[in-house]
């Protein structure tokens, strides 16, 4: 071939490539600024709806680490820690945002904040099941941490056996997805936070059952009662209802995006301040769930820096009774 026809086809296509990347780089802007006019639809503040400002974060830390070649899903999660939780009648609210904008997609489903801890005498850094006033990132607090993750690897473990009728017992398995934080989440995997379904197993007994393969070396398993708790609270994690959970558990498996959780440590810090100078959080720009805060009046966050050296200490001072043996199963429960 001609050299000098090879030298054009070269800087032809490192023309190409150029003009790739900046198209990508232009559609990644153009997405950040422009929402689509459906998508635009479900923002708001009412039952359904997901707020301007934990949209927006959401999709420009999806578009971000797509264009980082991070993530390759076509959807991305949101969650709104600052709306409730337990609705009066009962219900679940929805808070947790599946976002598919090249299916044109966006479902809302359940979500458990984390329930904290007291450490009576010391620091009380509890959560009801409705609202969600203390937020942090430190090590045994129990506590939701706003701001970015990636959803990574899947973990499925036995968790015991239940009744479903008086002759027949069920098992309970759950999948955990682990989350891996950046910034101020970083010390997620630290941490086990990640996702799963609301449900395990509670009071347990140990049965006889040699034949399970989730025996133990004496032929027993745990058993008890199977308790769901989409509308409660979680350890920190992202708790989804069993039966929205599997439809997650498809979309992030062997394929890893994104998921923002408002608020964070400076959404706290200035809705706090504007609280505690008795002005309006919204006429300042601040975003928060109307009836939650009217509820746990100043929202708090408890760094890790701060919050760790008092756990540690609780515990030191606090060590736990020696465990009791598990009773052996008498009757069903």
């Amino acid at each position: 071939m001609n050299p000098q026809l090879k030298l054009l086809k070269f800087f032809g296509l490192l023309a190409a490539v150029a003009c790739l990347s900046a198209t990508s780089d232009s559609l990644a802007s153009e997405g950040a600024s422009r929402l689509p006019d459906w998508l635009n639809a479900h923002v708001g503040a009412g039952t359904g709806e997901i707020a301007p400002k934990v949209l927006e974060r959401a999709r420009a830390l999806y578009l971000e680490q797509v264009s980082q070649g991070k993530v390759r899903s076509a959807c991305y999660f949101a969650m709104d820690a600052t709306r409730p939780n337990d609705l009066t009648d009962g219900a679940s609210g929805g808070r947790f945002y599946i976002i598919c904008e090249a299916e044109r997609s966006f479902r809302v489903i359940s979500s458990g904040h984390g329930g904290g801890r007291n450490l009576h005498g010391v620091a009380n850094f509890t959560n009801g099941r409705r609202c969600a006033k203390n937020f942090g990132n430190a090590l045994n607090s129990n506590l939701t941490a706003g701001g970015a993750y990636l959803t990574s690897e899947i973990k499925t473990s036995f968790k015991g056996y239940y009744s479903v009728s008086p002759k027949q017992d069920a098992l309970l398995t759950r999948s955990f997805v682990q989350f891996d934080g950046i910034g101020e989440t970083g010390n997620a995997r630290e941490r086990a936070i990640g996702g799963h379904a609301s449900a395990l197993v509670s009071g347990i007994c140990m049965l006889k059952k040699p034949d399970s393969p989730y025996a133990n070396s004496d032929g027993f398993v745990p058993r008890g009662k199977l308790v769901t708790y989409a509308g409660g609270r979680s350890d920190g994690c992202t708790s989804w209802s069993p039966s929205e959970t599997p439809q997650v558990l498809s979309m992030v498996k062997d394929n890893p995006t994104t998921l923002y959780i408002y608020p964070e440590s400076k959404d706290i810090a200035a809705v706090s301040k504007a609280v505690a100078a008795g002005q309006s959080p919204t006429r300042l720009g601040l975003y928060w769930n109307a009836s939650c805060l009217q509820e746990i009046g100043v929202p708090r966050f408890w760094p890790k820096e701060t919050l760790e050296p008092i756990i540690t200490k609780f515990v030191q001072d606090h060590p736990a009774p020696p465990p009791r043996p598990v009773p052996i199963c008498e009757r069903s429960p």
